[in-house]
């Protein structure tokens, strides 16, 4: 296998074709790989040993990597939080791929931006808002009315939302797309967005560790949609949202590749960032900054060659698949519900 495990428990897929679907055993519950990919362990890269019950990080992600307490682990350091939401995809009974891209985490591949050149979001976001400022003002009263959404079909779709973990978060826009996001039916489409996901996540991490705003749960004390998460969320900056950056950046390339659904592409990316308020993890300015720093990402991407080419053969894989007139992935009765609740 092309998987190497070190004794520190680092893993790598690369180096030669490896079968992903044959080495993973890791992914089938882990939703959450971003979450906190760098918060206060240095610079993106880096790399730490610690024991387990250090690491900032979910316990129950800590125990899956690690089955004895006091193992020391060594990771490149990226996004715990960011991390906790993305998994490797689950394979049995599908042809597998064959890929040649380390995991910066496990369940995160390496995106197609250099890592030792991280963007410095917080030279273009500006500072998160100040307490009783008119911006703040605003958050709360966006805050105070999404609360009531709680267990609607609105919640439901912002739970969903809120795992951005594959192979779950392949049919994100497939609704809007109009055809299966899978890496079964779409494998470029797939590897396309996986990777993305590190480069449009990890750029939120300058300005988040910068101003470390507190959540609106920390504030409020209400529940939010994924409870589970909230103690992971509570170590990592609410300012900008890691979650909005991806899904507007995703939003931004699929408009790119099937333009003819642009509007409707970008209408869904913007109620994905909106499900972190329904959620209550998120305020409405760290929405907007996280669209900010999304646009500045696709736009660095837009530099690289194995982007532009991974770009090219997607959007001729959504050509073909499309002419096979297959159905989307998702549940888009239940989708088109929620999404009629507008905030």
């Amino acid at each position: 296998m092309g998987e190497t495990p070190s004794d520190s428990g680092e893993r790598f897929i690369g180096g030669e074709s490896v079968d992903v679907c044959a080495t993973d055993q890791f992914n089938s519950n882990n939703r959450n790989p971003i979450l906190g990919l760098v918060p206060a362990l240095g610079s993106i890269g880096d790399s730490v040993s610690r024991p387990c019950d250090q690491e900032p990080i979910y316990p129950r992600m800590c125990g899956l990597i690690h089955r004895e307490q006091n193992t020391m682990v060594k990771y490149p350091l990226v996004s715990l939080s960011l991390l906790f939401i993305v998994s490797l995809s689950a394979c049995s009974g599908m042809e597998s791929k064959k890929v040649e891209v380390p995991e910066i985490r496990p369940g995160i591949l390496q995106g197609y931006l250099p890592m030792d050149d991280p963007m410095d979001s917080k030279a273009f976001v500006p500072p998160a808002p100040a307490e009783d400022s008119a911006r703040q003002e605003l958050d709360d009263a966006v805050s105070a009315k999404t609360l009531a959404l709680r267990g609607s079909p609105r919640w439901t779709l912002a739970q969903h939302d809120a795992h951005l973990g594959f192979p779950a978060a392949a049919d994100t826009y497939s609704c809007t797309l109009g055809i299966p996001v899978s890496e079964q039916e779409t494998p470029e489409l797939y590897m396309l967005l996986r990777r993305t996901l590190a480069d449009v996540g990890l750029a939120t991490y300058s300005a988040k560790n910068a101003y470390q705003r507190e959540r609106p749960f920390m504030v409020n004390g209400e529940p939010t949609c994924t409870p589970d998460e909230e103690e992971a969320l509570r170590h990592d900056g609410s300012y900008p949202s890691g979650h909005t950056s991806i899904g507007w950046g995703w939003a931004l390339i699929l408009s790119e590749l099937a333009p003819e659904r642009a509007d409707a592409l970008l209408a869904r990316g913007r109620t994905f960032g909106e499900s972190r308020i329904v959620c209550n993890v998120h305020w409405y300015s760290d929405v907007v900054a996280g669209r900010m720093v999304a646009a500045a990402a696709v736009a660095k991407l837009h530099t690289n060659q194995d982007f532009l080419a991974a770009m090219t053969a997607a959007g001729e894989e959504i050509g073909r698949v499309r002419k096979k007139g297959l159905p989307p992935s998702g549940d888009c009765v239940a989708e088109a519900k929620a999404l009629s609740t507008r905030l």
